[in-house]
């Protein structure tokens, strides 16, 4: 059975940092992309990042518009994980963090319904 496992999460202060990682097991995703989702209380899941395996030989990080040069997503496959460090955290990254893969090498897809694999979810919260 395929599970992406996460740890991290919690509470932080507006301007401060947490590390979320993803351990799976039942497979190994090195080829894979993978990538974190969040989800704010009655609102959709939303793309987070994510690292694509390119041209057989490298990994290319994407992310999103919200986040981007705040949050950096790195890979190591002699582990098999996935993390993301977050800083300079606003209130509105707030949310449920979810760890995601999805089979394709190069996938680009920023919508929830695309990914083939989740994790339970972590949650995130930024408050003083």
């Amino acid at each position: 059975q395929v599970q992406l496992i996460e740890s991290g999460g919690g509470l932080v202060q507006p301007g401060g940092s947490l590390r979320l990682s993803c351990a799976p097991s039942g497979r190994t995703f090195s080829t894979s992309t993978m990538g974190w989702f969040r989800q704010a209380p009655g609102e959709e899941r939303e793309f987070v990042a994510s690292m694509t395996w390119i041209s057989g030989y490298r990994y290319f990080p994407r992310y999103a518009n919200s986040v981007r040069g705040r949050f950096t997503i790195s890979r190591e496959n002699v582990k098999n994980t996935v993390s993301l460090q977050m800083g300079n955290l606003k209130p509105e990254d707030t949310g449920v963090y979810y760890c995601a893969a999805a089979l394709g090498s190069d996938v680009t897809s920023t919508s929830a319904q695309d990914w083939d694999y989740w994790g339970q979810g972590t949650q995130v919260t930024v408050s003083s």
